[in-house]
């Protein structure tokens, strides 16, 4: 069969804003690794971030996530200030996250599928039942989420380790789309996968953004982030230093501001 393509269909975008960041700012040892980000995310837009890794892409991600202490600025959803709010909070306010590790910190390796579903929404339904877990509900919504996300598995019951990565990113992004997010952090979401699975992610994250999803795409692959994104944004060494049209923007283009040299 033919090779996916990320290319979206026409713009979503609405007037909505989701996300507002300013004056994001993260220190260092020696540099501050964010200095002064501005960014603004709409309903119905995936913005893409483009750029070197090691150029605080992770630092911007885990800001934002309320990972990373130290963090200035402001960060609003949905004109809610989140700068005091904590990971958890984050998530109850709407905010799914397909993390750049999925060992790290997308998946629980020697845990069985169903408690992986209950990750990172431990405090919501259907995982929940007033203070307990619902194991029957978290199990239920594990099989609708293979069943909708064809993450291939003998049951629900099966390791989270014994999938193969594509799946284990399947699971992922269906277990953070079934939460109803307004904004959905992305980092790599297809990195490390098959192109059978990174087509089905591509196909749900279009999907989402047509129904009014916000994105927030980190990628290294060039051609994803101009495939998929409404517009993109360059970041070099903690600062966003260009804005490009996906529509008209080469990965030459892109190549040279992520490395300074259209400076």
């Amino acid at each position: 069969s033919e090779l996916p393509d990320p290319s979206t269909e026409s713009s979503t975008v609405t007037d909505t804003v989701v996300l507002e960041v300013s004056d994001l700012t993260l220190s260092g040892t020696n540099r501050d690794l964010l200095s002064d980000i501005d960014l603004t995310i709409h309903a119905g837009e995936i913005l893409g971030i483009a750029g070197v890794e090691g150029n605080g892409q992770a630092e911007l991600v885990e800001a934002i996530m309320g990972m990373r202490s130290g963090a200035t600025g402001r960060v609003s959803l949905k004109g809610r200030d989140l700068v005091h709010a904590s990971t958890r909070e984050r998530r109850e306010a709407g905010i799914g996250y397909v993390p750049e590790d999925r060992h790290r910190h997308g998946l629980l390796l020697e845990a069985p599928l169903w408690e992986n579903r209950i990750l990172g929404h431990q405090t919501r339904e259907p995982n929940v039942s007033g203070p307990l877990i619902d194991r029957a509900g978290a199990r239920a919504d594990t099989e609708r989420i293979i069943k909708e996300y064809d993450v291939r598995t003998p049951g629900i019951d099966v390791l989270a380790g014994a999938l193969s990565g594509g799946n284990q990113q399947k699971l992922i992004v269906g277990r953070e789309m079934s939460s109803e997010p307004i904004l959905l952090i992305a980092a790599h979401p297809t990195r490390g996968v098959d192109v059978g699975a990174q087509a089905a992610i591509w196909d749900h994250i279009k999907n989402a953004r047509r129904d009014g999803l916000a994105v927030l795409l980190i990628s290294a692959d060039l051609d994803e982030l101009i495939g998929l994104s409404d517009t993109i944004r360059v970041i070099l060494r903690g600062k966003l230093v260009g804005e490009f049209d996906p529509a008209t923007v080469t990965p030459s283009q892109l190549g040279s501001s992520m490395t300074g040299a259209d400076a």
